[in-house]
């Protein structure tokens, strides 16, 4: 793994977690931090990303209180629900 001296992390080590980043953002959101030059670039689209996901759970869970008031809480698709509000 990253092995550190004296507490410092060297450029190569800090290219293989740039790129390891890169590869866990979606390719829309690559496209504007593909360099090593736009390591902050990288940062803040990261940031928006996680921001986005977080913002459609938020959406998600919503959507899916307001479907289980208009159902029979006692049938199967509300167990369903019920399960996936549980699990965000």
């Amino acid at each position: 793994m990253l092995g550190h001296r004296a507490g410092r992390i060297t450029d190569d080590e800090i290219n293989e977690l740039i790129s390891k980043l890169q590869s866990l953002l979606p390719e829309s959101s690559r496209r504007g931090a593909a360099s090593r030059s736009s390591a902050s670039k990288l940062l803040q689209e990261t940031c928006r990303y996680i921001r986005s996901l977080h913002w459609e759970a938020d959406d998600l869970s919503n959507r899916l209180t307001e479907l289980m008031a208009t159902m029979d809480g006692d049938s199967p698709q509300a167990d369903i629900i019920r399960s996936l509000l549980r699990s965000l």
